[in-house]
């Protein structure tokens, strides 16, 4: 699970417990302005993920890590894929960060006042 730090100019994604370890992260920041877009359970985090990683990916339990998906990095953070938020990126490494969130559409609802304010 993740916290999710909203600053002025920064989207900061805060890495909770054990899943520091299981995903070789603490921590993620992004400018507003590279944000394209959030939504909640997004479709790819029921699917079972295949290739090229680096993290862990235990079905059914927690993906975590770096992953490689039609020939772009995302990051990933999901225990629940119903708690699963994909925060949709451009111009950065990462372009998209999946992560699971307490409050789903709340985080998506901050995300958006945020960027459209921004």
């Amino acid at each position: 699970m993740a916290d999710i730090e909203i600053t002025p100019d920064h989207l900061i994604v805060h890495i909770r417990g054990a899943d520091k370890f299981l995903a070789l992260k603490s921590q993620l920041e992004v400018p507003l302005q590279h944000v394209a877009g959030v939504e909640v359970a997004p479709p790819e985090a029921h699917e079972i993920y295949h290739g090229m990683r680096v993290g862990s990916n235990l079905p059914g339990v927690v993906t975590a890590g770096r992953f490689l998906q039609h020939g772009e990095w995302a990051f990933w953070d999901v225990h629940d894929p119903n708690r699963a938020i994909a925060i949709r990126l451009h111009d950065e490494h990462y372009a998209k960060l999946v992560v699971g969130v307490d409050d789903p559409s709340g985080t998506v609802s901050a995300i958006t006042a945020a960027i459209a304010h921004h």
